[in-house]
């Protein structure tokens, strides 16, 4: 079996540049929403940021009326902080990450990344088991952007009267990578900026693809197992198995064919179904420790799966790295894409 491994806290994010704008915004307090009804249009970056104001998004929750250019950011959610940073602005506070933050709540490619620039870290404040709205309250934001993120609408209703806020278009937690990006770049005026994002990501994994092209092709899962006896397996558009096949591999055709569990993006299997992964080349999975991958590995169901029996298997409990590859941001994807390709380059090598 592989033993997972961890990765060090201290690598550098890659050299790469970041969309450039003219200055940074200064901090300082500003106005708050309103209630005018204004134009969906917004101007191009091109046309400089902030020039493109009134500005009205609409999201599941409600509509966000965002009068004139943001100074004080503030993110709720996974990602939207590092496309701010991205973008030029640095956040004036940012939920904290309790799960795979350290000790101050940041990721390590954000902290880095500011820290790098020169940047004053942003606040931090809770969001589980309940938002601190008073923490919010006291950043006196000018927008609040939370597109991917499982904001309530009780949430939602007393923060867009705070400042406006941009939320979920669909359902909690399930925005697409490149619509968060885009979402966050129409709020700030910025839509070609978001665009060159969005491809400068994708050339990061046509780059690392480039470098593995023995990964195309190659059929994998990504599965959970949070417990003995459970068994699922994340879907093609879910952003793990997102990560996974914008570097060549495919997801197994068995996964198409499973019903979603609701409110997820993911499909139950079920330990007693571990058959269908007999013809899947690589798979993935990650867990809390070592403790609990050796109580998985001991069920003689899940030891007998092709994959894990011959090792073309990538495992992983190394927070950061979990999360990292769980999230595709303009941070995220060049700070751990070259180390997820080369472990999946290692696991397709035992297919030989």
């Amino acid at each position: 079996m592989p033993v997972a491994r961890t990765r060090s806290t201290t690598r550098r994010l890659r050299t790469r540049p970041v969309v450039a704008v003219a200055t940074l915004l200064a901090l300082g307090v500003a106005g708050c929403s309103s209630d005018d009804e204004s134009d969906d249009s917004t101007s191009t970056a091109s046309e400089g940021a902030g020039s493109g104001y009134p500005i009205s998004i609409d999201s599941a929750l409600g509509t966000a009326t965002i009068e004139s250019e943001p100074e004080r950011i503030v993110t709720i959610g996974k990602g939207a902080a590092d496309t701010v940073f991205a973008l030029g602005h640095t956040p004036v506070g940012i939920e904290e990450d309790t799960w795979s933050g350290d000790e101050d709540g940041y990721n390590p490619w954000f902290r880095e990344a500011v820290e790098n620039a020169g940047e004053e870290l942003p606040a931090t404040f809770a969001a589980y088991p309940e938002l601190d709205m008073d923490a919010v309250v006291g950043l006196q934001p000018d927008v609040i952007l939370a597109p991917q993120s499982g904001l309530t609408q009780d949430d939602f209703d007393v923060l867009n009267e705070l400042a406006p806020t941009v939320a979920y278009p669909g359902d909690p937690w399930s925005t697409p990578w490149d619509t968060s990006i885009e979402l966050i770049g129409q709020a700030l005026s910025q839509e070609e900026d978001a665009a060159t994002l969005i491809d400068d990501i994708d050339a990061e994994f046509d780059r690392a693809a480039a470098d593995h092209p023995e990964l195309e092709g190659v059929t994998f899962a990504y599965l959970y197992t949070g417990e003995p006896g459970e068994l699922g397996v994340m879907r093609p558009d879910e952003p793990r198995s997102a990560f996974v096949s914008k570097l060549g591999l495919t997801p197994a055709p068995f996964i198409e064919e499973q019903p979603v569990t609701e409110g997820t993006s993911s499909s139950t299997l079920g330990l007693e179904n571990a058959d269908l992964l007999d013809d899947t080349d690589v798979v993935i999975n990650w867990f809390s420790d070592a403790d609990q991958q050796a109580q998985i590995e001991e069920q003689p169901l899940y030891a007998q799966i092709p994959a894990v029996e011959r090792g073309s298997y990538v495992v992983s409990y190394d927070r950061y790295s979990v999360t990292a590859t769980s999230l595709l941001t303009p941070l995220t994807v060049p700070w751990a894409v070259d180390e997820y390709a080369d472990r999946l380059a290692e696991a397709v090598a035992l297919l030989d």
